[in-house]
């Protein structure tokens, strides 16, 4: 039986627009994949999915979706039959859960969903997070700082930069689990891949609708909002204009309230600058915690304002003053990898001998040729590894 959709599903619609067949030729994603070791591409197409049906509403008018098809199809619609269960159902849930809330201590936002565990992030930076030192520190007094402030002027702007592997989705996914209760999966965060999510130039101007549409209603939901926004490096700048608003410094105090929103910008540009600095700190023999925040700061705004081909967003975060602090990730040494195989098997409950942890370093490609320094695919593919050491 047909029914209306209810609020909280009419709020969790996602783009009319064709689903891309895939990310980086396709493939299957999901946790502990190749092309998505820390499962945040899948959990954005699961959620994409679930809340995401082949009829989508969109004014007067229910789009239809096929995966084939290479354009929406409109069709009128119809009038629904009033009441049902399931919608008094999801009713009696909300109220239920704003009652419960209402008797339990839901924090200084006064939202369950929210946990703000600071103190959690901390100590998983500390022990999980192998080999960023710069990366962890900055992560960690951003938010602190900006949780700390009872009105903040303006959103929290993140932007993480380093090569493929060396842990910018492992820190966002970290952010997302000790902030709030469902972790990824909250309905505060949103995360959004350039290619996955905006993967069609042409239809940028729908995009941007539909984006702010998104994040508004995100905002509106909760008290305090993640947006995480993978492969920013390929995010056209056309989208910018619909971000920017809630980036922005508030004009209005008063209106804005109290509530908070934190963006996480993940990129590889700047990663090989990055190296260049890692590799001659390690050349002079001196240890890669000695270097400085304010040069790789430095180096990664000039790699920023190089121009950017295909109309990617890029110099525009620096020329709009969108970035409160710069996230740089350092290459990954054989000693990092031997650790992130050590979690590896020890998240699966797996035994393991420094043997073992030494194998899976040989498996990996490291560079430069000569040197084999730095692990070219970080810790992408070490969870993948061990699986050669299952009886």
């Amino acid at each position: 039986m047909n029914r209306k959709a209810s609020k909280p599903e009419q709020q969790r619609r996602f783009w009319p627009l064709p689903r891309p067949r895939g990310i980086r030729g396709g493939g299957k994603l999901g946790p502990g994949t190749a092309q998505d070791p820390d499962g945040i591409v899948a959990v954005a197409a699961e959620k994409r999915d679930r809340t995401c049906p082949q009829k989508q509403v969109f004014g007067g008018q229910v789009t239809v979706l096929d995966r084939g098809d290479e354009e929406p199809r409109r069709e009128e619609r119809g009038p629904r039959a009033g009441w049902s269960l399931p919608l008094v159902g999801q009713d009696f849930l909300e109220i239920l859960s704003a009652w419960y809330c209402s008797f339990g201590s839901c924090g200084a936002t006064g939202d369950c969903r929210v946990l703000n565990n600071v103190t959690g992030l901390e100590s998983e930076l500390n022990g999980q997070l192998h080999g960023q030192h710069l990366a962890g520190e900055v992560v960690l007094r951003a938010v602190r700082g900006f949780l700390q402030k009872p009105q903040p002027e303006k959103a929290l702007v993140l932007s993480f930069h380093g090569w493929s592997g060396t842990g910018k989705n492992f820190v966002a996914r970290m952010v997302a689990s000790h902030l709030y209760r469902d972790g990824l999966r909250s309905e505060c965060v949103r995360t959004f891949i350039s290619l996955f999510h905006f993967p069609h130039a042409q239809y940028v101007d729908s995009y941007k609708v539909q984006l702010e549409k998104q994040i508004s209603e995100t905002t509106q939901l909760c008290q305090q909002s993640l947006f995480i926004f993978d492969e920013a490096e390929k995010l056209h700048f056309g989208l910018l204009d619909a971000i920017k608003p809630f980036m922005a410094h508030r004009d209005n105090k008063d209106q804005a309230g109290n509530r908070r929103s934190i963006f996480l910008f993940l990129s590889s540009i700047g990663g090989n600058a990055i190296n260049e600095v890692a590799l001659d700190f390690r050349r002079a023999r001196r240890p890669r915690e000695e270097i400085p925040m304010e040069l790789l700061e430095q180096r990664l705004r000039r790699e920023l304002l190089q121009p950017a081909d295909g109309g990617y967003a890029r110099s525009h975060f620096l020329e709009e003053n969108l970035i409160d602090f710069f996230v740089p990730f350092l290459p990954l040494e054989r000693r990092h990898v031997r650790l992130c195989a050590r979690d590896a098997f020890l998240a699966r409950a797996l035994p393991y001998t420094e043997a073992a942890l030494d194998e899976v370093a040989k498996m990996m490609v490291f560079v430069p040729k000569e040197e084999k320094l730095f692990s070219a695919q970080g810790c992408k593919s070490v969870s993948q590894r061990i699986n050669y050491f299952l009886p």
